[in-house]
């Protein structure tokens, strides 16, 4: 029997770890025959010794992003992102396709596949969030024909939205398989990538230190301004040394670049080390030995709720999506930030909360990749 090829496109440092266990198992199993498709930031030089022939050989790559992070400018990238993600599916001719979650390119490379009648495998549909990574993420699911929802709750909204029930498949998120590989306690390789990456003061990981993550929010596009300038402020006010890891490449984050690689230039801030690339396993031991995690990032609902960081989680970005007892949600007001942040910094640590997974997650999606037969076409089911 002829392996089947599964294609994954990966375009952030957060698709990277997230799909790091499954590239693992689709390797590992005889039935299945890795495809791996890398663009958007992992173009990047700087990613290049952790994405090259590390983990995975790299079949195409998919160049399609501009220099404009206006809101244009990100809808033209996502143009040329069709336009690019069509001529490699005509050359890979992948039996299925993984998109993942629901960035604005997610949904350029579901609609290629559409349109070349390639099966899509969604993961984590049927959640729901802020920003317009919410209709994109619904509007990807109702393209794809194989569901993997990270939880119950978000398979429940697969089915209301009239998806096949014996197409979705809850699997958890794959990125909190790797927790289990590392040793969250070893500094010495985060330590060594914020010294080569990090830009700004140096920081003893053995003091007392809080993380920042924000994004830009595209739906308040016109707001960026104040809503950084409300956590800037708030940073200052903790006055705890700080790691801030900078946007990915959306609408608005040169802005917050600039903003955030001047912060040390005010002597009456307290230091601030900053940098856009981690490993996984640095991040993790980062946020899991930070006094709080402050943002709007899903890993603060996600894979902090599995390592039990206390997170303030800021504004709209995050809205709806289930969270465990670790979080605390504030708007973007300076005053309530702080407050948020010295009580979530207080508490050191909160359980771990299996909410969107066990850690097993790879194993179960090559499973359900070789063993599931979708069809391509699909109707409402009811």
């Amino acid at each position: 029997m002829t392996a089947k090829r599964i294609c994954i496109v990966l375009t952030t440092r957060g698709n990277l770890a997230k799909m790091e266990s499954t590239l693992t198992a689709i390797t590992a199993h005889q039935d299945l025959a890795l495809q791996v498709v890398i663009g958007g930031a992992l173009l990047d030089p700087s990613f290049g010794d952790r994405v090259d022939g590390k983990i995975f050989r790299i079949d195409e790559r998919l160049n399609y992003t501009t220099d404009d992070k206006t809101l244009r400018g990100i809808a033209e990238s996502a143009g040329r992102c069709t336009i690019e993600m069509s001529r490699v599916l005509a050359k890979l001719k992948p039996d299925i396709l993984i998109v993942i979650a629901d960035r604005f390119e997610a949904l350029a490379i579901a609609q290629a596949a559409v349109c070349q009648n390639v099966i899509i495998a969604h993961l984590e549909g049927g959640e729901v969030s802020g920003s317009i990574d919410e209709p994109i993420r619904h509007a990807i699911s109702k393209l794809a024909n194989l569901h993997f929802p990270a939880n119950e709750e978000a398979a429940e909204r697969l089915r209301r939205m009239g998806e096949h029930a014996g197409n979705i498949h809850v699997v958890g998120t794959p990125s909190l398989d790797l927790l289990h590989d590392i040793n969250i306690n070893d500094k010495e390789a985060l330590t060594k990538a914020l010294e080569i990456q990090g830009r700004g003061p140096r920081l003893d990981l053995e003091q007392r230190y809080i993380v920042v993550s924000q994004h830009p929010v595209a739906t308040e596009y016109l707001k960026l301004t104040q809503q950084i300038e409300e956590t800037l402020q708030a940073v200052k006010n903790i006055a705890l040394p700080a790691v801030w890891i900078l946007p990915n490449d959306e609408a608005g984050s040169p802005e917050f670049a600039r903003r955030i690689g001047r912060l040390n230039e005010d002597k009456s801030y307290p230091p601030v080390r900053y940098l856009s690339n981690l490993t996984f396993a640095d991040y993790a031991v980062l946020v899991r030995h930070a006094c709080c995690l402050i943002g709007n990032t899903s890993s603060g609902i996600r894979e902090s709720a599995f390592l039990g960081v206390p997170v303030v989680n800021i504004g709209s970005r995050q809205n709806g999506r289930m969270r465990g007892t670790n979080v605390v949600d504030v708007d973007f007001n300076a005053k309530a930030i702080v407050t948020a942040a010295r009580q979530q910094a207080a508490k050191q640590r909160y359980p771990r909360d299996t909410l969107y997974g066990d850690g097993h997650s790879g194993k179960k999606i090559a499973l359900v990749l070789a063993q599931h037969k979708p069809v391509l076409g699909k109707t409402i089911a009811y």
